[in-house]
């Protein structure tokens, strides 16, 4: 079973995402901040990384780039409800880039196809 990081602030963000992701056969790790979510990338060993870009404390660019220090393999999805972002450079480091909506069909596709399962 692959195993999918998701880090996001947002409580309601995580119940969805979470319900969604292990209802398609993965397994599920949360973190509601990204020290906490740096964390559970080294102790967990994601095969898959779903990050949120506003974030209190640190923010998503910036645990992007430690995550690709650290184990420049993993894919990072980066998902943020503020398009604007795709043009910041901090952000092109990412393996793909989706913006949030109520729809996930975009974000499903985009984690099958990182993940070699399309």
């Amino acid at each position: 079973m692959k195993k999918i990081l998701l880090v996001d602030d947002e409580e309601s963000i995580q119940i969805v995402y979470r319900e969604e992701f292990e209802d398609e056969g993965y397994q599920v790790i949360s973190a509601l901040d990204g020290i906490t979510g740096l964390e559970k990338f080294k102790e967990e060993e994601p095969d898959l990384v779903i990050l949120d870009i506003q974030m209190p404390g640190m923010n998503g660019v910036e645990v992007l780039r430690q995550m690709k220090m650290l184990k420049p393999s993993v894919p990072v999805i980066l998902s943020s409800a503020y398009q604007e972002f795709k043009r910041d450079l901090g952000t092109w480091a990412s393996d793909e880039y989706v913006v949030k909506s109520g729809n996930l069909d975009e974000l499903k596709k985009t984690v099958r196809t990182l993940l070699g399962e399309e």
